[in-house]
């Protein structure tokens, strides 16, 4: 009890900030869709400032309220308070975690298996082996699957399957030098989606990597990144995986840490720093350096190599930019994957509003299904106003949920990653 009374006190000094100003109505993709201020960051401040004097009378409630919110950042962003609403958002689940503890379902799922990543590649690999059972590939240019057996009505869902060989399964896992006196030495983070779903995105960065003689550490048994478990308030197993990369990741010395995962980027370079609690000094100044280290792919080939430009011309094939949330409004990533996109002598056609959330939100959408489609269908209209036959973006997660968008609109576009882009154009040239 004086825990969570100390958390609480804690969360209520943060939520004093806000103002109530309403900007963030204007920037919250789900007030878009639904008009229901409860889901904007001034309702919920409002609504959890009252609710949370009644934490121990009404914590469903309050819980309801809290997780009804993508996560995305766009009211942190848009704040002229500076309120940092993610970080409150984040703390009032740490604390309805703490009070209500998890189910029996959750405790197994966060704390048996996420954080073990040992078993969660276990169980991947189970899963890979008995999917198509349930699931049917689809025949289009999103490559997406969908269930066999559940009606229409109970599920419309399409999704990309998992990956037959995972990348943590690969050649690649371990040290790669084709150098003797390489310029830079890395460290690979992958990140779950696109180790387990997405595995081609790893690789095609490890041959960009490799033809540029970088010299890449990539250890074998990466843990997840955290987010699942730390946006449904379970501290400890988020801490406890932060420690696992720590152990992993120091048995090496290397100039940057490399990802091609928006959402990891943002929750290495600032979560893990909020979040994380140890008494041990080292540890922490460790994880601060690694934290510092940490870029994008993007970033590490415009920035630090400054991969030469491409001289285009008006032939050039036209795609079109999906901005991750977590790169633009958490980062303030932009240009570096426009910029490779154009080293592979693409030509951008920028998207009506090309920042707004595509509605995936992690567990959102696995919760919140219908609100996560409606968002989703705003950015599917503006992808396809572009005419633009290619969709880019940084972000597997947004790999995912636009592909099941374009597929439910029958488009025939296709989407990758700018690295996948750059891969093509380097390895054909």
């Amino acid at each position: 009890m004086k825990k969570l009374a100390k958390l609480v006190k804690e969360l209520d000094h943060d939520i004093s900030i806000c103002v109530k100003c309403g900007t963030c109505l204007g920037a919250c993709p789900l007030y878009k869709v639904n008009l229901i201020e409860g889901n904007v960051a001034r309702g919920k401040i409002a609504l959890i400032d009252g609710l949370i004097k009644n934490l121990f009378s009404n914590p469903d409630e309050l819980s309801k309220i809290i997780n009804q919110c993508l996560l995305c950042g766009s009211c942190a962003a848009s704040c002229p308070s500076n309120v940092d609403t993610m970080q409150i958002f984040f703390k009032i689940r740490i604390i309805l975690s703490e009070f209500s503890r998890f189910s029996y379902f959750k405790k197994i799922i966060f704390k048996k298996i996420i954080a073990k990543p040992q078993r969660f590649d276990k169980l991947f690999s189970l899963l890979e082996k008995f999917q198509f059972l349930f699931i049917k590939p689809r025949k289009n240019i999103q490559l997406t699957s969908s269930f066999r057996f559940i009606p229409q009505r109970i599920s419309q869902r399409r999704f990309k399957c998992i990956a037959q060989i995972p990348f943590h399964k690969t050649e690649y896992i371990g040290n790669t030098c084709t150098d003797n006196n390489p310029p830079f030495k890395i460290a690979f983070f992958p990140g779950c989606a696109i180790d387990k779903i997405y595995p081609n995105i790893a690789i095609d960065a490890i041959q960009v990597l490799k033809y540029f003689k970088i010299d890449i550490f990539i250890p074998n048994n990466i843990g997840c990144c955290g987010i699942p478990v730390l946006a449904s308030g379970d501290k400890t197993s988020f801490i406890d995986l932060i420690d696992h990369n720590i152990d992993i990741f120091s048995l090496q010395k290397f100039d940057y840490l490399i990802t091609p995962c928006a959402t990891c980027l943002s929750t290495i370079k600032h979560l893990w720093i909020d979040f994380y609690q140890t008494r041990d000094k080292e540890r922490k100044e460790y994880l601060i350096d690694l934290s510092s280290k940490a870029l994008d792919i993007s970033q590490f080939l415009i920035n630090i190599l400054k991969i030469p430009d491409f001289p285009g011309n008006n032939s050039l094939e036209s795609i079109t930019y999906h901005d991750p949330c977590h790169h633009c409004k958490v980062l303030n990533i932009r240009t570096e994957p426009r910029s490779l996109i154009k080293a592979s002598g693409k030509k951008i056609i920028e998207m009506d509003q090309s920042d707004l959330c595509c509605g995936m939100g992690g567990t959102f959408n696995l919760f919140n299904y219908k609100d996560s489609i409606k968002i989703g269908q705003l950015k599917g209209k503006n992808i396809i106003n572009t005419g633009c036959k290619t969709l880019a973006t940084s972000c597997p997660a947004c790999m995912m949920q636009i592909s099941d968008i374009l597929d439910k609109q029958k488009t025939d576009i296709a989407i990758k990653h700018p690295i996948e882009i750059y891969k093509d154009f380097l390895f054909k040239n």
